[in-house]
């Protein structure tokens, strides 16, 4: 049985490396105290030193620890014994089975390459370092500055959906059914800003973008079917859809976006990027969107509209969606409220025909039956109370401050650089010097702390033609810390 000095002193080494999901120091004693119970560092039995010792052990106030403590008593992890104080309890292990000393694998013998029916690890992938916030000039693209995210309102609209009517709502298994309050949103607030009329068996919510690419995919490709994607374009999607195809064919785009070509009129299926290209920028103009549908239509083709970033719009009114001109049915929009509110969220959803998301609908309940519901259900709150659209006037403003000033750093530092004129977005598509290897040049601003975006990924094949190129992101990098960024940028190019 371990002392309470042995004790005091597990917890005194285990809580400054202990990595607890918990933002308050209340919150990660407790973690660290249920951890060590749950993982037999604290052996059942054992009795607890007083919160007076611990504080001083931890480096934390009496108060925080002897909260925490109370917490674990009336969560049954510990036990208040009469004038000796606390003790764990040992029943909180009951149903765990025998922990056993680790020990290496054996060889089972089974060759699991050789069963794999698939190599999606094998195919090009955006890379983005995990640790990215520790970088001092994160030029990284799909990421948020914390800064400007509106914490209050979520968090009250969060509260909101804690309460005893939402919690009945949305703690129900759905089966295969969306959350009412966020289609209601999508339905009336999100789609008619886009121009976009839509019945809600239309409608289908998905964990993001991706998703809705790889259900598509998978209800509307096999292997020879001919489906278009702009080059360069987004390897997400690029890689949904050569899962299931063998004929994904890379289509030109100039300096207004995708071009209504020969190509594009012999695919089924196209995806296109209208509002802001991925990756170039580009917003697509209104005779070019007239055009794409007219092709489409004359050659049967399906359009894919990933309307990315659309309210990101610098100028304050954004194009029509292709959806919204489309006469014909043949438009299939993909909507996302992660490209905004925060990457992590992962809300998306399509727009198509109700036959359509009856097929995908059936799909997704194979994967995940319906998408977490209590994070609908906020952010349903979050539109219906007018914190998104107040949000997305804030962004607005503020990423078309931080693209000035990334486009005059390029100038004074690196005028031999060119940054594809934008509308709108968080990124810019960048292109340096002919000859230039744009890998090398990131690993060397990595290590000036400097992350950018090397922009071969983007093409169908890395050639020599793509390596050029870079992203740079501006939503997650502060506004003061742009112009040195670039200057450090410019140091790691001509070190080259």
């Amino acid at each position: 049985m371990r002392s309470k000095q042995e004790i005091t002193g597990i917890w005194a080494k285990l809580f400054p490396r202990f990595s607890g999901s918990s933002a308050t120091l209340q919150g990660q004693v407790k973690e660290m105290m249920a951890h060590s119970i749950l993982m037999g560092l604290v052996p059942a039995g054992a009795k607890v030193p007083t919160s007076r010792a611990l504080a001083v052990a931890l480096g934390l106030s009496r108060n925080t620890v002897s909260l925490a403590l109370q917490v674990l008593v009336d969560k049954g992890f510990l036990i208040a014994i009469p004038r000796s104080g606390l003790m764990v309890n040992g029943d909180i292990l009951l149903g765990q089975a025998e922990k056993s000393p680790p020990q290496a694998a054996a060889p089972t013998g089974i060759h699991w390459d050789a069963r794999l029916v698939s190599r999606v690890a094998h195919q090009r992938n955006i890379i983005k370092p995990a640790n990215w916030q520790d970088y001092p000039y994160p030029f990284i693209y799909g990421q948020f500055d914390a800064s400007l995210v509106p914490l209050k309102d979520w968090r009250d609209c969060a509260h909101q959906a804690l309460f005893v009517p939402a919690v009945k709502k949305w703690a129900q298994d759905h089966i295969n059914r969306d959350s009412d309050a966020l289609l209601d949103q999508i339905q009336h607030r999100l789609l008619p800003a886009r121009g976009i009329m839509a019945r809600r068996d239309e409608i289908l919510v998905t964990g993001g973008a991706q998703m809705a690419c790889y259900l598509l995919a998978n209800v509307l490709l096999d292997r020879q079917t001919v489906v278009g994607i702009e080059d360069p374009g987004y390897p997400d999607a690029r890689n949904n859809f050569l899962l299931r195809s063998d004929h994904v064919k890379a289509l030109p785009i100039d300096a207004d976006g995708l071009v209504a070509s020969r190509a594009m009129g012999q695919c089924a299926y196209v995806y296109v990027t209208p509002s802001h290209q991925c990756p170039t920028t580009v917003t697509m103009p209104l005779a070019r969107r007239h055009a794409i549908l007219a092709l489409a239509k004359k050659r049967d083709v399906v359009l894919f509209e990933d309307d990315h970033e659309s309210e990101l719009n610098f100028s304050g009114r954004p194009l029509p969606a292709l959806k919204s001109l489309d006469t014909d049915g043949r438009v299939i929009y993909l909507g996302s409220l992660s490209k905004t509110l925060a990457h992590g969220l992962r809300i998306g959803y399509i727009v198509a025909p109700a036959e359509l998301i009856r097929e995908l609908r059936a799909l997704r309940r194979l994967i995940i039956r319906h998408t977490p519901a209590n994070n609908a259900h906020t952010a349903s709150l979050f539109i219906a109370q007018g914190h998104h659209d107040a949000f997305i006037r804030k962004l607005n403003v503020t990423y078309r401050e931080r693209r000035e000033l990334l486009s005059s750093a390029f100038s004074r530092h690196l005028p031999q650089f060119h940054i594809m004129p934008s509308q709108g977005g968080s990124g810019a598509w960048v292109k340096g010097p002919d000859g230039l290897d744009a890998q090398t040049l990131t690993e060397k601003c990595a290590a000036r702390g400097v992350l950018v975006e090397p922009g071969d990924i983007f093409f169908a094949k890395s050639s020599s033609a793509s390596q050029p190129y870079l992203r740079l992101g501006y939503a997650a990098i502060p506004n003061h810390l742009i112009d040195t960024g670039v200057q450090e940028l410019a140091k790691a190019y001509l070190s080259s």
